[in-house]
């Protein structure tokens, strides 16, 4: 019994260890502190130890950024106390904007099935459907998200269900969670800068969550895709800004999780299957949204 005693202990002391990293660690997941003095850094962690997220998770800011890096609340209202502090704010002006910001405000409320029409940037992003379709989904979503994963087919069912009536517009955001995440997004985009985004969409979605660069190069080797310009592309800044716009075209909005699914510029929070999804589609194809309001999207097949 001695040594399985001593083994609980261990565990029992690096999981009480891990509990405390967030209070004493000087970097935290997706808080950036470049550009900060000494003093202004500890102002800034002093803030993040000590005030709570708006997600309801009943976390500090510090505590959620490292135990769920996930979350966009606690990633937005560090990065409002960063700006403050960085622009010589007090302690207690910085948490003051942080609170006030729309990160500060916590989730917004998503019970209704759909929620009234926003103004959604779509220009230039990949298409999948008619160009003409009269009912527009627009999908913020990540490669290696498993609700993402699963939602897939059930998106690609309702194409199949709606040829001509329905199209599907892909909008990039990754996931701090997911490590592969931002190097997939890019990896799309970059391929369809040579016409192929959808090809390596389905290859990348059906390794479920399984990506790696080795394994991304391959698929789109794969999708017979010129390397030496894909991999050109795939680091290039240009993509890392198209990721980047796309993601913050989606907070923009509100998006804080994945997939989320616009119908005609309305949210829609029922389940993404195609059983969930006819209905609202029937009915918006009787009566489309007068006030969805989108910029025209450039087919890319």
């Amino acid at each position: 019994m001695r040594p399985q005693r001593i083994a609980g202990l261990c565990f029992l002391s690096a999981m009480l260890l891990f509990a405390q990293d967030w209070s004493t660690s000087a970097s935290l997941p997706g808080v950036d502190l470049a550009g900060l003095t000494p003093v202004q850094k500890t102002k800034v962690l002093k803030l993040l130890r000590e005030t709570g997220c708006s997600c309801g998770c009943t976390m500090k800011l510090a505590e959620c950024r490292m135990k769920d890096p996930g979350c966009a609340y606690s990633k937005g209202m560090a990065a409002a106390v960063v700006e403050a502090i960085k622009q010589g704010k007090s302690e207690t002006q910085a948490l003051a904007l942080a609170k006030a910001s729309k990160w500060g405000q916590g989730p917004p409320d998503h019970s209704a099935t759909l929620e009234p029409p926003v103004s959604i940037a779509t220009a230039g992003a990949p298409v999948r459907g008619s160009a003409s379709a009269p009912v527009t989904l627009v999908e913020f979503s990540d490669f290696q998200c498993p609700f993402c994963i699963a939602a897939t087919p059930q998106l690609d069912a309702l194409l199949r269900a709606y040829p001509s009536q329905v199209k599907l517009v892909f909008k990039e955001f990754p996931l701090d969670s997911h490590s592969q995440a931002a190097l997939a997004a890019a990896a799309a985009l970059a391929a369809n800068k040579q016409g192929k985004f959808w090809q390596l969409y389905d290859a990348m979605f059906a390794q479920k969550g399984n990506l790696s660069r080795r394994g991304i190069l391959n698929l789109a080797a794969a999708a017979h895709l010129d390397m030496s310009r894909f991999q050109a592309d795939l680091d290039s800044a240009e993509i890392k800004r198209a990721v980047q716009k796309d993601i913050a075209d989606g907070e923009q909005i509100n998006v804080d999780s994945t997939p989320t699914l616009f119908i005609d510029g309305q949210r829609f929070n029922g389940p993404v299957t195609l059983a969930g999804l006819k209905p609202i589609v029937d009915a918006e194809i009787k009566h489309p949204g007068t006030a969805f309001r989108t910029q025209t999207a450039t087919l890319a097949r």
